[in-house]
């Protein structure tokens, strides 16, 4: 505040003076005196961390990189890491008094009584430790007799898998004699399972004798090859009573005919061949209602051991308010479907001879080798070399050889006046005289004769001229007669006296087999009277 002189009067106006222009007092400052032990703490640790924080004891070593200040906190540092060293901690383990003193007496007691596992001998979870009276083998001693379960896998063959089991080499050529007079070796199904026991070896690295073998050589026969006391090995043959009944299995289409008969149970393979048999026939979309019924008749054996096979299918058919509309039976050596007619399989329409675009179609056009304009006979499929080319309906080669610019040829006699031409093959699979089927391999694509490159020319005749094979629609059936229909119809009536479900019953054991499969008593495994002196 000042004071302004003005009329008489002072006027009185504030006035702002800076931080310089404000001077200290002249009276001394009087600070208060500590008088409590915690008011006496408090005043020398504030005076410490005065001291310390004018010390810098632990500068940024990040600024003035090489001052004295710097230095300084380098020091620091040093100091505490020496001394963080100093107290680096020891890992050795702390050893404690035993609570007993230990005698090798003791010490053997323990280890006598170490709980080992079964795997390394103990026979009721302990194993007794090793002392000093153990007297060590010259040679670990062999099992008397090993038993051995051997797989036939696919493609081997059963000398071979009976010697990487374990069989000498003249027992295993033996045993392939004995297996050979009642089945052929090639004609055991790859899986075949064999129990094997061998006997001790009669000298330290030789071979372990064979004491017996036993396998299931058919669905219907059990091989047992033993030796015998004067040490020869010999064959016993174990017939399996097998049945054959048929199995048929019966319910309705719904909205899906495979899962339907999937769910009744009909094996993937079996329905496989019903669907197909039955598109041969008949016009799925239209012949197949959701409310009829599906009807089909299985080979099946059951055989007294409780295994059960399942084969090809015998009877498809399907009824509509509990009428046939539709019966196919398998018939001939061939495995044709034939209706209840008499009439064979029918098959529309013609297989494509490969899997691949038609690249030239048939009528006039420009040769490519030839360079002038002339009739293209046929139909060039698109198609990588070495593709397989197959019949488009059932036929007789009557021709497979060289021919002129066609290069490699094959000619199908199909009957009834068409026939058709493969050319440009790169190999043959059929020779002249020779009956294919639909959809046989008959040779492999390639570009020999008059070619610029691997395709299939692919031509069609009827009565012996060249025409178009888009245009045509081809028809293959069979039809029985005379006695060999009458003989079809009554082996389709006594097929069709089965029982749905029939064959799923398990077969009621002879009073051998129900003795057979009786446990053995100890009592019985007692020897006969013996002679004695």
């Amino acid at each position: 505040m000042g004071a302004i002189a003005g009329d008489g009067e002072d006027v009185w106006r504030p006035a702002s003076l800076s931080h310089a222009q404000i001077l200290p007092g002249g009276a001394p400052r009087v600070i208060a005196r500590a008088r409590t032990l915690a008011e006496r703490f408090d005043t020398w640790r504030e005076d410490v961390s005065g001291r310390l924080a004018a010390a810098d004891l632990a500068p940024d070593l990040a600024e003035a990189i090489g001052s004295r200040r710097w230095f300084r906190g380098l020091g620091t540092l040093i100091g505490l890491s020496a001394l963080a060293l100093a107290f680096w901690p020891d890992f050795v383990p702390v050893e404690a008094a035993p609570a007993m003193t230990m005698t090798e007496s003791a010490r053997d007691e323990f280890r006598s009584q170490m709980i080992m596992p079964l795997a390394l001998g103990a026979d009721s979870g302990r194993r007794m430790g090793a002392t000093e009276r153990v007297v060590p083998l010259r040679a670990a001693p062999e099992r008397p007799r090993v038993e051995l379960l051997a797989t036939l896998a696919r493609g081997d063959s059963f000398t071979r898998m009976l010697q990487r089991a374990g069989v000498g080499t003249q027992d295993a050529s033996r045993v392939a004699d004995l297996v050979a007079r009642s089945i052929a070796l090639d004609a055991i199904e790859p899986g075949t399972q064999v129990d094997i026991t061998l006997g001790r070896r009669p000298q330290p690295g030789a071979a372990r004798p064979l004491d017996s073998l036993a396998f299931r050589a058919r669905f219907d026969l059990e091989l047992e090859i033993a030796r015998d006391a004067a040490g020869n090995l010999s064959l016993t043959r174990k017939p399996i009573r097998v049945d054959e009944t048929p199995l048929r299995i019966r319910g309705t289409v719904g909205s899906s005919l495979y899962r339907s008969m999937r769910a009744a149970g009909a094996p993937a393979s079996a329905v496989q061949q019903y669907l197909k048999a039955l598109s041969d026939q008949v016009d799925m979309d239209r012949a197949v209602r959701a409310s009829d019924t599906f009807d089909m008749i299985v080979q099946y054996r059951r055989a007294a051991t409780g295994e059960r096979q399942a084969g090809q299918l015998l009877y498809a058919g399907i009824e509509r308010a509990g009428e046939p509309t539709t019966q196919l039976m398998r018939w001939g050596k061939d495995g044709r479907f034939y209706e209840a007619s008499g009439v064979g399989e029918q098959r529309n329409g013609l297989v494509a001879p490969v899997p691949g675009p038609v690249s030239s179609g048939f009528g006039m056009r420009r040769h490519p080798i030839l360079g002038y304009r002339r009739m293209h006979s046929g139909m060039d499929f698109r198609a990588g070399y070495g593709t397989p080319i197959v019949a488009v309906a059932d036929a007789r080669v009557v021709s497979a050889g060289r021919a002129g610019g066609c290069g490699n040829a094959v000619r199908l006699d199909h009957g009834g006046g068409l026939a058709t031409r493969y050319c440009h093959m790169s190999r043959m699979a059929v020779r002249a005289g020779q009956g294919v089927r639909r959809g046989q391999v008959i040779g492999y694509v390639g570009s020999t004769g008059l070619s610029t490159g691997p395709h299939l020319h692919y031509e069609m005749y009827r009565n012996g001229r060249a025409v178009n094979p888009a245009s045509v629609r081809f028809v293959t059936r069979a039809q029985l007669s005379g006695e060999e229909l009458r003989r079809f119809r009554s082996a389709l009536a006594n097929l069709k006296t089965v029982e749905p479900g029939a064959a799923l019953e398990d077969l009621v054991p002879t009073a051998s087999e129900a003795a057979a499969a009786e446990p053995l008593r100890e009592i019985d495994r007692l020897d006969a009277a013996r002679t004695v002196g």
